[in-house]
């Protein structure tokens, strides 16, 4: 027993230094006041030097410290920081046996019916409590200036009228070369239990980090830690066990000590990857996530949740009689079983999605609900649903054709990727279907509005996730759209009203994603708010001192057809001398700037989203008395397999037309691919620096 006490204040001690320390900052060092630069971080705005996390369940207790060296003038907006609403997983509920003297079964069935017997505490509604705020700014000559806080303003930080809001402190007088220094505790609701996730990389170099996680009770090492209570998830499943997925450095490893607290100490942290066309950046930052769970691994884990996806799928699209009935009443005799899922697919499309409703983006619920909240044949009744709603109807009604067809949950490649690490469903924020015909896997979007028959949006295109097959589910990755079916064509004419002013008329005919895009923004927003952002998407491209406006779409509301933008244009184009005029050979490629150019190194993939084909084709008509003197040589670029840039140059009477195509065919590059990568678009921008030079012509002259 004497042994069980001195372990218990043992652990005690650990857990209770944090708070013991709270009310002790650090006192800078000389070379720390002195550091206008770090040389583990050139050009830095800011670096963390120190930063700490504890996390303590048995305690339900949250705190987070950290200083840091502001560097330059935009290292100044650390000193407002921003305190985290809700701390872990708010689906584990707490329970109390029948009997405060009952044993907690060993078994696990038996530790579920105990729990079930026992009954669920109510659920927690994500009680947290700032309790204590310290700060101070330290200026490079050693002044220090305190954040003054009353005990009013930690009420107010904790008061209803906050929900929802960011609750945020500033520090005082910051300037560049000051130290900030702070710390924040937060205590959570004894029915609340963290599952923490460690955030270890931070958009700033960090010197030294370090953490801690002290579990539940029940998961700490020796019997004198046990309690009356017990964890439940939100399906009355008894926690049986802690995961944790690192996501760290080769030499970072997550410790655990003999008590059972689990800890990380790291040393010269890179700031977050942050590289134009990289992949979310939340994939790829080092991180630790934490799970209470009723399995013993992530494997166990993914084969139950999977299987009960599954089942929850096949009861939510059951081929039920109205859903027959409508099905018969869509669908000939003679159909082809393509033929049966176009027809299918247009009449669920042609349902109210509610995803795509003004009134859901205005209200910021532009994110599909978790998991389905209707049968298929309310939503059919009802003529109305989210994505997820139409996207399980459409299955329903494939199956009640007769076709085989499965539904597959996916990690919108915009958000990030699929985790196996990651123990929650909840990752997936996307559907489709898959329809099989003569053993051919056909992949479908019927959840997003205006996506043609066959094609998909891209964030759904080569995603990750988990499927349904003819047996148990498994994980899978959806197809990358080919580049052929993105296409941009800009074809216009030019006209000169004197020797550079001009005004002109341009077709912008768009196939896949680009369509895509605007037939849902036109859902989205009205009219004059979509025109807005075609004009803002049009100032990206056209040269400076020219104005371009749409002037009308045609068949925006025909996902079948190709969509068409008639854009107006005009202004002061190119650079006149007393006897010539320089204008630009690629009318569109004057102001953008070509990606990958600039950066000679790369380590994290480079995601392109989609291939796609952009086509240029402009008719200069000449201005009086001009002639052309030099153009853009024709040109041909390939990066084999990959991508190819080609130019055309061709001169008539009074005009000139110069055509430009690039055609991508890769989505994703890795990084040992990126020096091909960048020789060929360094290439791509050379060619497009050329110019068209037009030169008084011999008649003039005479004149």
């Amino acid at each position: 027993m004497r042994t069980h006490l001195s372990l218990r204040s043992l652990l005690l001690l650990v857990t209770a230094s944090p708070l013991l320390l709270a009310a002790q900052f650090q006192a800078p060092t000389s070379e720390e006041l002195k550091m206008n630069t770090d040389p583990k971080a050139p050009g830095a705005a800011a670096v963390f030097l120190n930063m700490e996390e504890i996390t303590d369940d048995p305690l339900h207790y949250y705190s987070f410290y950290a200083r840091i060296k502001v560097l330059q003038e935009k290292g100044k907006a650390l000193a407002t920081v921003e305190i985290p609403d809700r701390i872990g997983d708010s689906g584990i509920t707490s329970v109390k046996p029948r009997s405060m003297g009952q044993e907690w079964p060993d078994n696990p069935d038996s530790r579920a019916a105990a729990a079930k017997s026992a009954g669920k505490l109510p659920a927690p509604q994500g009680v947290f409590k700032i309790t204590d705020i310290k700060a101070r700014t330290i200026h490079p000559d050693g002044t220090v200036i305190p954040l003054t806080l009353k005990p009013d303003d930690l009420l107010n930080l904790n008061s209803p009228g906050k929900h929802g809001d960011r609750i945020t402190f500033t520090l005082p007088s910051v300037e560049v070369g000051s130290i900030l220094e702070y710390r924040y505790t937060i205590h959570y609701d004894e029915n609340h239990f963290s599952s923490p996730f460690w955030e270890v990389q931070r958009p700033y170099f960090v010197h030294k980090a370090h953490f801690v996680f002290t579990p539940f009770n029940d998961f700490l090492n020796g019997e004198q830690y046990m309690t009356s209570r017990y964890l439940v998830d939100s399906r009355g499943k008894v926690v049986n066990t802690i995961i944790w997925s690192p996501v760290l450095p080769p030499d970072a490893k997550v410790k655990t000590d003999a008590i059972g607290q689990f800890s990380l100490d790291l040393t010269d942290i890179p700031p977050v990857p942050s590289e134009e066309w990289m992949p979310p950046v939340q994939s790829l930052a080092y991180h630790v996530l934490f799970y209470y769970k009723n399995a013993f691994s992530g494997t166990e884990f993914w084969k139950n949740e999977s299987n009960r996806w599954s089942k929850e799928v096949d009861r939510l699209a059951e081929p039920t009689g109205p859903i027959r009935q409508a099905v018969a009443g869509l669908l000939a005799p003679g159909d082809s079983d393509l033929e049966k899922a176009a027809k299918l697919y247009k009449a669920v499309q042609n349902l109210d999605n509610t995803d795509f409703s003004p009134s859901r983006q205005q209200a910021g619920l532009n994110q599909p609900p978790l998991r389905p909240s209707r049968r298929a044949e309310d939503v059919w009744s009802q003529r109305s649903g989210s994505a997820e709603d139409i996207t399980l109807l459409y299955l329903a009604m494939l199956r009640a054709a007769g076709l085989t067809a499965y539904e597959m949950k996916v990690v919108d490649r915009d958000k990030g990727v699929f985790s196996y690490g990651y123990l929650s469903f909840d990752q997936f924020n996307g559907d489709l279907i898959i329809l099989n015909i003569q053993g051919k896997d056909i992949f479908l979007d019927p959840g997003q509005k205006m996506c043609p028959f066959q094609a998909v949006h891209w964030k759904h295109a080569g995603a990750s996730g988990i499927r349904q097959t003819p047996k148990d589910p498994a994980f899978a990755n959806s197809p990358l759209l080919p580049y052929s079916a993105n296409t941009l064509l800009r074809a216009g004419d030019i006209s000169f009203d004197d020797q550079s002013h001009f005004t002109g008329l341009f077709r912008f005919v768009m196939t896949g994603e680009d369509a895509l895009r605007w037939r849902q923004a036109a859902l989205e927003n009205d009219q004059d708010e979509v025109k807005k952002q075609f004009d803002r998407w049009l100032e990206s491209m056209v040269p400076d001192g020219v104005e371009a406006h749409l002037d009308h779409f045609l068949a925006l509301d025909d996902p079948y057809s190709n969509l068409l933008a008639i854009v107006k244009v005009q202004g002061a184009l190119g650079a006149a001398t007393s006897k010539r005029l320089l204008l630009p050979g690629y009318f569109f490629e004057t102001r953008g700037s070509h990606p990958f150019v600039d950066q000679e190194k790369r380590l994290e993939p480079v995601d392109m989203h989609y291939g796609e084909q952009i086509t240029d084709q402009v008719v200069y008509h000449l201005p009086a008395g001009l002639a052309v003197e030099s153009a853009p040589q024709d040109t041909k670029i390939p990066w084999p397999e990959h991508a190819v840039f080609i130019t055309r140059t061709v001169s008539a009477p009074g005009q000139i037309t110069i055509a430009r195509i690039l055609s991508r065919a890769f989505t994703i590059a890795k990084p040992e691919e990126y020096q091909d990568l960048r020789g060929f678009y360094r290439k791509v921008a050379a060619a497009d620096q050329q110019q068209l030079v037009l030169i008084a012509s011999p008649a003039a002259k005479g004149n």
